[in-house]
């Protein structure tokens, strides 16, 4: 994921939600008293506290690339250090961008049942 000079940066939380939502099984709910996205009961994503970022599940390699590559965008604090997160800053990210990023999610957490079927109708 790399931000290109010209394409149009930021997300809505109606964008956010739209997007979850698209992937098979999700639901939306609340993790701490913030909305969120699941799948299986497994937490994706939530709107972080400040409502400026979203918190997504990652693997920790994938997330160090990711903030190598565009600091101002994808970041972490000192609490997300040893844990599958990272914090994208809404107003920063591209959409293409945080699709890739909701897909990685939903594929590292769906059950194998869900990922099957959605690759049987591929």
């Amino acid at each position: 994921m790399s931000a290109r000079a010209g394409r149009a940066r930021g997300v809505s939380w109606a964008a956010v939600r739209k997007l979850f939502l698209s992937l098979p099984g999700v639901t939306e709910g609340i993790s701490y008293r913030t909305p969120a996205f699941h799948v299986d009961r497994k937490l994706l994503a939530r709107l972080r506290e400040d409502g400026e970022n979203l918190v997504v599940r990652i693997g920790l390699e994938e997330r160090e690339t990711l903030m190598a590559a565009d600091p101002e965008t994808f970041h972490i604090t000192d609490h997300y250090l040893g844990h599958p997160w990272v914090l994208v800053r809404l107003a920063r990210v591209h959409r293409g961008d945080l699709r890739r990023l909701a897909e990685q999610a939903w594929r590292g957490s769906a059950p194998k049942r869900r990922r099957a079927a959605r690759e049987r109708k591929a």
